[in-house]
This record gives C-alpha cells, sequence and structure tokens, in this order.
C-alpha cells in the first residue's frame, strides 16, 4: 500500500548544529508507526518539520503522493495534518470547549456558534470517555484532564494523519487504554498514525511499524513485529541496558514524616507515615487527589484539616517557603508551566529555591559559590547544555526535568516529593533518575514518588499507598503490591 506521507532525506540545523541528518519515513493509512528515540534525538525536531511548525533544510516531504511544503501550522492542519504535542498548547484562561475549536470557530451571519461548539465539544470528550463540562475553565482541570483535552481538539479536526507525541505522558493506565481504543478505531477509518511514547511497552502494542532515531539519524525502521524491546534500546542508546528499574533494598531509618488525617481540596482524611531511606509510592486514577495531596504537604494548596509532623515535630506549612524551610524538597508534575521558568537559564532555575543558601546576612548573593553548585548538579546530572546560562527552553524535556530535580535538591531536603518524575524522559534518562533516586535513598531522604507508570512505581517503590476519589484506599508492602490489587484499590468508589 502506498505511503499516506512519505519523508526523503530531511535535513535541519539550528544555529549551525545538525539536529537531523539525512532522515527518512514512511506513515502509511491504517498504520501507527512507533516514533522512539532518546531525549535530543529529533523526534519532536521531525515531527515539527511535517507539522509545518519548522521548516527544513533539505530533502523532500509528500503527503497523498505530492511533494509539500508547508509554511505554518495552519496549512498543514487544512490539509489534514494533526499533532498532540507533548508540551499542551492549551489556553488555562479560556473554557475547554474554546480551546477544542481555537482559531476554527464556526460562525454564521458572523457570530460564532457556541451551541455547535459545546456540543462537538462534548462529543469528542465522550469518545475519550471524560466527564468535562465544555464550559469549565481549563485551567481547573487536572493535567491528565487537560491532555485528553488536547486530544480532543486533535481528533475533532477529522485529520489524515496524527502525531501523537507522548500522549499518554499523564494518563493512568485507565486512561492510556481509553486512548488505545480510540487509536485503533482511528485505524480502522484509514488514518495514519505516528505515535511517540518513551514508554516502550506501548508501542509494541498498538504500533505496526517502528522508527529509530538516535543522534538526528534514522537507525532502523521496520515492522514492529521483528524487533524485541531490548533491541529497541540497544538502538536508541547505541549499547545494552539492562535492569530498567535498578532497586536497592531500603534500610529504613526513623519516621520522618507523619500525616494524620489531613485534608485539602481534593482529598480528605488522609493518614499516613514515611521513614526516612524509603521511597513510599502513590497510585491512583486521575482526580484521585496524589497530586494535591503532594502540594498541601509542601505549602502549596491551603490546609483545611489535620496534621503534619516532620521528626516527630507537629509543623505548620502554610506555603512553599514554609515548606522549603522545613526541608521538603517538591518536584511537580508539570514543569513547563509550574516547575521551571522557561525564558531563564540553567542557573538561575536551579538556584531559584537556594537563594538563601547563597545569601549572606546582607542579603548579597555569593555568585561564586552559587556557581560552583550549580556546576555540580550539571555534572552529576549529565545535564546536556551548553552551559548554566543557557535557556531552558532550549533543553530537551529530559535535561529540564533533570534540572527541576536539580532546583529540589540544592536546599538540602530531608523529605522530597516527586510527582510524575519520568515525564517525558527517555529510558536512558529515565534510569539515571532511578539511580538518583536509589543515592537519595541511600542518604536518608524520604522519597514520596507519585507516578503514573505502573511497572516504575513497583520498580523502584519499597510501598504502595492508593489514594481513590481523595481517600487512602489501599497500602502495600513492595512483596505484596501487584497491579492487580492496587488497581482494585485505585477504582474502589469509582
Amino acid at each position: 500500500m502506498a505511503a499516506l506521507l512519505e519523508l526523503n532525506d530531511i535535513h535541519k540545523s539550528f544555529s549551525g548544529v545538525h539536529v537531523l541528518k539525512s532522515v527518512g519515513m514512511e506513515i502509511h493509512p491504517g498504520r501507527a508507526v512507533g516514533l522512539a528515540g532518546e531525549n535530543g534525538a529529533g523526534k519532536s525536531t521531525l515531527m515539527k518539520i511535517i507539522a509545518g511548525i519548522y521548516s527544513r533544510d533539505a530533502g523532500t516531504v509528500r503527503y497523498k503522493g505530492q511533494e509539500v511544503t508547508y509554511s505554518n501550522a495552519r496549512q498543514a492542519i487544512d490539509a489534514g495534518i494533526a499533532v498532540i504535542h507533548q508540551e499542551l498548547n492549551l489556553l488555562p484562561e479560556l473554557s475547554v470547549a474554546e480551546n477544542i475549536f481555537l482559531g476554527r470557530e464556526p460562525t454564521r451571519m458572523g457570530k460564532i456558534q457556541w451551541d455547535y461548539v459545546r456540543s462537538e465539544s462534548r462529543k469528542w470528550l465522550e469518545a475519550l470517555k471524560q466527564k468535562i463540562d465544555p464550559d469549565a475553565p481549563l485551567g481547573t482541570l487536572s493535567i491528565a484532564q487537560q491532555q485528553m483535552v488536547e486530544i480532543a481538539r486533535a481528533l475533532s479536526l477529522n485529520a489524515e494523519v496524527i502525531i501523537m507525541d507522548e500522549p499518554t505522558d499523564a494518563l493512568t493506565d485507565i486512561e492510556a487504554k481509553i486512548l488505545f481504543d480510540v487509536v485503533a478505531d482511528l485505524k480502522q477509518q484509514g488514518k495514519g498514525l505516528v505515535f511517540i511514547s518513551h514508554r516502550l511497552g506501548e508501542i509494541f502494542e498498538i504500533c505496526e511499524d517502528i522508527a529509530i532515531l538516535r543522534d538526528g539519524q534514522m537507525v532502523h525502521t521496520g515492522p514492529t513485529s521483528q524487533i524485541t524491546e531490548n533491541d529497541l534500546i540497544r538502538h536508541m542508546v547505541g549499547r545494552e541496558l539492562s535492569d530498567q528499574y535498578p532497586f536497592v533494598p531500603a534500610q529504613p531509618g526513623k519516621i520522618r514524616l507523619e500525616v494524620e488525617k489531613l485534608s485539602a481540596k481534593g482529598f480528605s482524611e488522609v493518614s499516613f507515615s514515611a521513614r526516612a531511606g524509603e521511597v513510599v509510592g502513590f497510585s491512583g486514577l486521575v482526580g484521585a487527589g496524589r497530586t494535591e495531596l503532594a502540594k498541601a504537604i509542601f505549602g502549596a494548596n491551603h490546609i483545611t484539616g489535620g496534621t503534619i509532623k516532620i521528626d516527630g515535630q507537629p509543623v505548620t506549612i502554610a506555603n512553599p517557603r514554609q515548606g522549603i524551610a522545613n526541608h521538603i524538597g517538591y518536584v511537580t508534575e508539570d514543569r513547563k508551566s509550574e516547575g521551571l521558568i522557561q525564558m531563564h537559564s540553567v542557573g538561575e532555575n536551579m538556584s531559584l529555591t537556594g537563594l538563601s543558601k547563597f545569601t549572606n546576612r546582607f542579603g548579597v548573593v555569593n555568585r561564586t559559590s552559587a556557581f560552583i553548585t550549580i556546576d555540580e548538579f550539571v555534572k552529576a546530572f549529565s545535564i546536556k547544555t551548553q552551559s548554566a546560562a543557557s535557556l531552558v527552553q532550549n533543553l530537551s524535556g529530559g535535561n529540564q526535568q533533570k534540572v527541576s530535580i536539580a532546583k529540589s535538591l540544592i536546599p538540602g531536603p530531608r523529605i522530597l516529593i516527586l510527582d510524575e518524575p519520568t515525564r517525558g524522559v527517555d529510558v536512558g534518562a529515565k534510569r539515571e533518575i532511578y539511580s538518583l533516586i536509589n543515592t537519595l535513598k541511600a542518604e536518608g531522604l524520604c522519597i514520596l514518588l507519585i507516578s503514573s507508570d505502573m511497572p516504575e512505581l513497583l520498580g523502584i517503590s519499597d510501598r504502595v499507598l492508593v489514594l481513590s476519589n481523595g481517600k487512602l484506599t489501599g497500602e502495600f508492602s513492595r512483596e505484596e503490591a501487584d497491579q492487580e490489587s492496587i488497581m482494585r484499590c485505585a477504582v474502589a468508589g469509582q
């Protein structure tokens, strides 16, 4: 069958740095091609060329048999090419429906047909089994719900080629399964799909074809059935990568954190304790209250009831400043909006939470001390950046995540909350983060890990707690924890 979209000999450079080198790829109707590669391999750049966001330096793009050149994203959308972006391209101040139809609002006699906008938005959200009010302000939704809105917007375009860039990063297994059912329907309709995911199992589950990029070059293409996961990893990183979840048994110390009947918006009367030197994982469906709980402990959400003790002493944490003062570090799930200032440098972002560490009693920052510390973290985390002065927005998603984690560690926390720490991170960088978690655990940190990636949660947690509808519904030791038991607790009361 002829390719729906074909790329040949694509080249792209930025400031003299070759990002794509002679890349070729085909997308066929009724099939999904899994595009794999480490962060910085060139995946997003290649997709942005297809979508008209970037121009190519050389090579050809053929769509439905005709060579095409799109000078902007609107031209590609009008031609039938849609992209679900990894970093959400939504406006939180607008409603869900306004976001879904942004830039293509249907009009009659010069007036927007809002009833049609709402009904169509509801139809596409229901196709994704989402009970989201089309009139709700987007900013009031969770990251996972916003991701579903982004997917609904792409589906509503009725495109022939749909590019999905890390669409399941913020989704739990149940939401991901819903999306996979939608993908199957799209393939039956003859759509051509590109599926980018660092969850390699997903590629094998839903993709008929696979294409692997490494350092801007296509190193493998072919049927998914003819390659193993180990082969895929080897092609991605250029070496064997064993032991994907390098777990180190805990040597727990004293109880470091005690939460007693804690309540806030999104959860109520949650009680648990966590020791120094252990990783406590938190599982649950979208809307279970995991992120709300994490933010309340850190001081970013207002606590309405209950108590928090650290090292046996009651503490008052009304804002993030007090959270940091009580030796709590927090890595948010939304690094783009909450974790990092994209227009600031790597060094400026890293030092944000630790300025007091580098400031004397007269309020003067010791820049030399700050630069030394920042440089140590850049090297220790293997952050790929030209220098600490480089803008964070120019880093790959995985390297941005490393900066976000480093920022939380510079003040020297005793409790570290990691909310989806490997979201948008490639398999090699994930392993680096897992090794870092083991190192921090060995140093006596108390780590709370929120993750929608079940193998990750089971792979590196010492215990797993489960939330459902804002209530704690289960607790499992590492030996007791399995996917079925956790899911049973996650859907309790749904």
